[in-house]
């Protein structure tokens, strides 16, 4: 058993390459998804906030430069942590989204009214302290108002200096034309992984448009890593986990993939983070892609 993780003690997320997102801020490929850093059902604070710091400070020091957020998570628990965690930022980049109604623990409703993204982007603005948002995504298109409704306001708010960047969350590539012709779509992101490729239409768009691809569920290989399963042999032969398999396979399948994992846990982080720096070689991709026919 041999390991293709070259072990470093400095910022391995460094190790994942760096994507610009639109004309905006350059970011390491490696992310930091936040949502795990709250109480059950994605509602309230987590139960320690003192650890939830721990990581989100950790994961810095790992070399990750890109915190996704959500004014739904908590809701605005969240964006509060991270302020308290990281600002002033100092080259951290935030991506935070708006679009989600949360009725309770676990309970999502898509609301893309106008006045009702300006209103969240404002508090977003507030909660995180800043004077603009470097990636202000949608979260999700609510399909009772007009499309171009939503992305108008997207621009309204670039152009008024409330927002650097915009991206989109869940959207066929017809969507993400639409948008395009109103405003500049800098990131998608889209469920993705292993073993949901659901969207590899959109990836292929995205990543022959230059288009940020941030996959959410990124580290999901279902009975691949069950033993016998492909994740498993990789992981077994490299000497790894199952987690830096799925990860290190989808920073290698496009060029604009910003995978960001997340969790509350800081030896988890540290062994994401180290994902980084492990390369799949070509057999291993094809008997990943082989072991998916099987599940």
């Amino acid at each position: 058993m041999t390991s293709a993780i070259t072990q470093t003690d400095v910022a391995p997320a460094a190790a994942a390459g760096t994507f610009r997102i639109g004309e905006g801020p350059e970011v390491r490929r490696l992310g930091f998804g936040a949502m795990q850093l709250t109480g059950k059902g994605v509602w309230g604070p987590p139960a320690d906030p003192k650890a939830a710091v721990d990581v989100l400070r950790r994961a810095v020091d790992l070399g990750v430069n890109l915190v996704d957020t959500a004014d739904a998570y908590g809701p605005g628990s969240n964006e509060e942590l991270i302020r308290e965690a990281l600002h002033p930022y100092d080259g951290i980049v935030v991506a935070t989204k708006a679009g989600q109604l949360r009725p309770g623990p676990g309970r999502w409703t898509p609301c893309g009214r106008p006045e009702y993204l300006r209103q969240q982007c404002e508090l977003s603005l507030r909660r995180l302290d800043v004077e603009r948002i470097d990636l202000f995504q949608l979260h999700r298109v609510d399909p009772t108002v007009p499309a171009a409704d939503q992305f108008g306001l997207l621009a309204e708010l670039q152009a008024e200096g409330k927002i650097d960047q915009v991206g989109l969350s869940e959207v066929s590539v017809e969507t993400l034309v639409q948008a395009g012709g109103i405003v500049e779509v800098a990131t998608v992101q889209n469920r993705y992984n292993l073993v949901d490729r659901t969207s590899d239409d959109v990836l292929r768009y995205c990543t022959e448009n230059g288009i940020g691809f941030l996959p959410w569920h990124p580290v999901a290989s279902g009975g691949l890593a069950e033993p016998g399963g492909a994740v498993a042999e990789i992981a077994w032969a490299h000497g790894v986990t199952a987690p830096q398999v799925a990860l290190a396979w989808l920073l290698q399948r496009s060029s604009v993939m910003l995978p960001i994992p997340g969790t509350s846990d800081v030896a988890h982080l540290e062994d994401n983070c180290r994902a980084a720096e492990l390369e799949l070689t070509l057999p291993d991709i094809g008997a990943l892609d082989e072991g998916l026919k099987r599940f």
